[in-house]
């Protein structure tokens, strides 16, 4: 009876996971443009949800601006039929509002789930005379302001990271909004900045064009050995940004359950994880049951890089 359990079991999963794939083509709204994390972090699902649910598409959107703020605006807009899903990020949903110039409240913006964090890391081009972190903050302190660093938006993660640079370390470099990572990559490998604050996932599908001084982890990625850590250089930095996917607020709660199911499902995938692996993703899951518990969590800890942006006193 056993066996005959476990095989009914196995025969019933491909079913219970069709139940959970959308009946239509899903429209995925990208809120940078691309070439960037999220970008192929969407490419990367769109593979995968099409692998699991091979009778509809997964179209991807783009609507860059305002640093995802445009986007984030607007998708309340958006039918709420679990067809129309948009990429959202961390710390970039809690900081922007703070700043006031955005058309949104974090309130606003519905996550559903969160599949993936990249931890930051300070970068610089290849071909860069600064060859170690040291020789890096040894010219920033000689000359205040002077270095220049590129990231992705205002009040995002990536500017949150340069603001806690300067402050742990005792430095001033200036820092260089783009509209998205791909828009940065090309000032970054131009030298129209002198390096980049940005991800993990940044410096290793970039690799041999960049190298990274430093990483916010516990420890040395795998794919990049020979990168020190913020806390092996002194400072207890382990912080990064999140991905996920937001539905506008009009979308039902057995919606929202589904599509936090199905990304659960995608995150599962063994391609899925060998994808992350290889991109410098660092995948978790995070659905609608945790949610209410980790965007208070996250709010509060990003009142520290508010701070630092000087969005509250």
């Amino acid at each position: 009876m056993k066996k005959l359990f476990a095989v009914l079991c196995l025969a019933a999963a491909p079913a219970a996971f069709a139940q959970t794939c959308p009946e239509k083509n899903v429209l995925y709204w990208q809120a940078f443009p691309a070439g960037g994390e999220s970008d192929l972090s969407a490419r990367h699902q769109q593979l995968v949800l099409k692998k699991r649910c091979p009778a509809i598409e997964t179209i991807i959107q783009y609507k860059p601006g305002a640093g995802g703020g445009l986007m984030w605006a607007q998708m309340n807009q958006l039918p709420g039929d679990g067809l129309n899903i948009v990429g959202v990020n961390l710390p970039h949903i809690v900081l922007q509002p703070l700043e006031g110039q955005v058309q949104y409240k974090t309130e606003d913006v519905t996550p559903v789930f969160w599949f993936h964090y990249t931890p930051d890391a300070l970068v610089v081009r290849e071909a860069s005379p600064f060859k170690t972190f040291q020789d890096f903050a040894k010219a920033a302190k000689a000359d205040p302001g002077k270095l220049s660093l590129g990231g992705s938006g205002l009040n995002s993660a990536n500017h949150a990271a340069h603001e806690r640079l300067n402050a742990r370390f005792g430095i001033k470099t200036t820092y260089i909004p783009y509209k998205g990572t791909g828009d940065m990559t090309t000032a970054v490998l131009g030298g129209h900045v002198d390096g980049a604050m940005s991800y993990t996932a940044y410096a290793i599908n970039n690799q041999g064009k960049v190298r990274a001084l430093a990483v916010a982890m516990e420890k040395r990625h795998p794919m990049l050995p020979d990168t020190p850590t913020f806390r092996e250089l002194g400072i207890d930095w382990v912080d990064g940004a999140y991905r996920g996917i937001g539905v506008p607020k009009s979308t039902p709660a057995e919606v929202r359950k589904r599509l936090s199911d199905l990304w659960t499902a995608l995150n599962a995938d063994p391609e899925m994880k060998a994808l992350a692996a290889r991109s410098g993703f660092e995948l978790v899951n995070v659905g609608v049951e945790q949610m209410d518990a980790f965007m208070k969590e996250k709010t509060a800890l990003y009142m520290e890089s508010a701070r630092l942006l000087g969005l509250v006193k």
